[in-house]
């Protein structure tokens, strides 16, 4: 039985998904606006979050943020909108997921049991890696090159964690936008392309001088260890 937070403002709504979801074995707490929800997440530590977008209060993607800051808690995002900005704009604040409404509570379900899953099998992979001068701890959430803290957003920490575990090996954009943003059935290429800058600027690197991260045309990308 997984402890569920639901954050929706539509009275029926919120009752009707509180119902079915507690009808299918999970016990589901939930909150109607940004912040209450929030002080629920913080004080209750539920297993999961669903959390819509369009609350009276906050922005629901400013609420995600500011629950990240404190909390790695599994986050559902539930929105109306389905234009691939605003599902982008959600997985970038750190979104594990993302339903578009109108949406059924078998499919809600599955996707909670989905995202669970993913959790359980990476709380497996908490060793630190280590390629190079990079460290990378996973339980932390933190990254180091040469033992200065690199200051990643979550987004660039699970890129370049997803890079690391797998050295040497080119990774397609594709692969990424599935595995890190999970966007499985479409996706801008652009977005990896923007968090790959971001992350080379953090790891003092260019696209036209890599170090860690090398492109390979028409493939992929892969993080190596630059050597001495």
């Amino acid at each position: 039985m997984a402890q569920l937070l639901l954050v929706e403002d539509d009275a029926q709504v919120r009752s009707a998904l509180t119902r079915a979801l507690t009808e299918r074995g999970h016990a589901v707490a939930s909150a109607s606006a940004g912040m209450p929800g929030l002080t629920r997440a913080v004080a209750d530590r539920p297993d999961l979050v669903v959390l819509d977008l369009g609350l009276p209060d906050l922005d629901g993607c400013e609420v995600l943020r500011m629950l990240r800051a404190v909390s790695a808690v599994p986050v559902i995002v539930a929105t109306a909108r389905d234009d691939e900005p605003e599902i982008v704009r959600a997985l970038d604040a750190g979104a594990d997921d993302y339903v578009v409404k109108p949406f059924s509570a078998t499919h809600l379900d599955a996707r909670i049991r989905a995202v669970l899953r993913r959790g359980r099998d990476a709380d497996d992979g908490t060793a630190p890696v280590v390629v190079g001068g990079l460290r990378i701890e996973p339980a932390a959430r933190e990254a180091t090159l040469d033992g200065t803290p690199l200051g990643l957003t979550p987004k660039e920490f699970d890129l370049l964690h997803y890079l690391a575990v797998r050295p040497g090996q080119v990774v397609s954009k594709r692969e990424l936008l599935t595995e890190v943003w999970r966007m499985a059935y479409g996706g801008a290429d652009k977005t990896v392309d923007v968090h790959l800058s971001w992350l080379r600027r953090k790891l003092g690197e260019s696209a036209q001088a890599p170090r860690y991260l090398q492109t390979v045309h028409g493939v992929g990308v892969k993080l190596v260890d630059p050597g001495p």
